[in-house]
């Protein structure tokens, strides 16, 4: 459940903040924190205190009642959830010009959380090299994308897919000239 929920915060905030065109900046002057604090936050990278969480809606200038309202939208009993192409959020997963990250879905499993997001990554799109704390599932929906790890670099073509364990340093490249889209699904471990 952690983890869906820190998926539902992030990603209320920073559909609030755009909302409301406002910066990272922005938010974190009012609230008292850095900018990257702001950032991981909105990416799930780090779980807020609830200190610095109420300065974060505070400085939404939201109400509480109406923050936490949506949260627990999908944590009802139901088995069969639906998410309609419009209700897709965009979101930034790290600082990189050109990958345009849409979070599909997030639900707790029983072993996991799962998180499937859309991918699509311009020609020429640039970022640092990263890692994830999950097992990562990509399927190349269209295009193509050489992945490089430490030690091998792996070429998608439309229809090819893999699964890696995040935690290995990566970084996806669009040498081509068209938007390469992927599917991507993040299996993230419950801890116990």
């Amino acid at each position: 459940m952690e983890n869906e929920v820190v998926a539902q915060i992030s990603n209320k905030i920073k559909s609030v903040r755009k909302e409301k065109s406002l910066t990272l900046q922005d938010i974190a002057d009012r609230a008292g924190v850095t900018k990257g604090l702001i950032s991981q936050i909105e990416n799930g990278r780090t779980i807020p205190s609830l200190l610095v969480l109420i300065e974060i809606i505070q400085a939404l200038e939201v109400d509480f009642d109406s923050f936490f309202t949506e949260l627990s939208k999908f944590s009802s009993g139901t088995k069969v959830f639906v998410q309609r192409k419009n209700e897709y959020q965009k979101f930034e997963k790290e600082d990189a010009l050109g990958f345009d990250y849409s979070r599909i879905f997030t639900r707790k499993m029983p072993s996991s959380t799962i998180d499937i997001v859309l991918l699509e990554i311009q020609p020429g799109a640039k970022r640092n090299f990263v890692t994830t704390e999950a097992f990562e599932y990509k399927y190349i929906i269209s295009g193509s994308v050489k992945y490089i790890f430490k030690d091998q670099s792996v070429f998608l073509n439309e229809g090819d897919s893999m699964l890696f364990d995040g935690r290995l340093t990566h970084n996806p490249v669009n040498e081509g000239k068209v938007p390469v889209k992927m599917l991507v699904v993040y299996f993230f471990e419950q801890k116990r």
